[in-house]
């Protein structure tokens, strides 16, 4: 059922960030068996700011998209999150033939591009770059993540 965590008491002065998982965007959505996305925190040397967040399993699949429709609360204050950090989205899946999940691609969000509303984020190919080095688009196609923000400020 996914390992999503309640939003934390909010502090005066502090703002918490939900992020609505909307839609992702691929050539092979349809395919995908029980995909869901792992959500994680990093700093700029990938170690984790916060707990990781597994997604429930998608709503549906629908033509080249796969739909969550989830939120996710971010486990730390954005006034509180180290410079450089990011906010990593992986999409996972579960290939039969080999028995296990694997990483299909994977998207982040940098703390410049917090703000209300909605955003749409580039998906890049695996293995997952935490410390965005050597990054490389998925596609040629325009194929994204769809989120939306919702800033919480005591």
């Amino acid at each position: 059922p996914g390992t999503l965590l309640p939003r934390l008491p909010s502090e005066p002065g502090m703002t918490l960030l939900t992020i609505n998982i909307e839609k992702i965007g691929l050539k092979d959505a349809g395919q995908c068996i029980d995909p869901y996305i792992t959500v994680s925190v990093k700093d700029l040397n990938g170690i984790d700011l916060t707990p990781v967040q597994d997604t429930p399993v998608a709503l549906r699949k629908e033509d080249t998209y796969v739909h969550f429709n989830v939120d996710i609360e971010i486990q730390k204050h954005i006034e509180r999150l180290t410079k450089g950090a990011a906010i990593f989205f992986e999409f996972k899946h579960y290939k039969p033939k080999k028995r296990f999940t694997s990483t299909k691609c994977f998207a982040f969000m940098e703390m410049d591009e917090i703000k209300p509303g909605a955003i749409v984020i580039e998906l890049y190919k695996k293995p997952t770059d935490f410390k965005r080095k050597k990054l490389q688009l998925l596609t040629k196609k325009p194929l994204y993540l769809h989120l939306h923000q919702i800033l919480h400020k005591e």
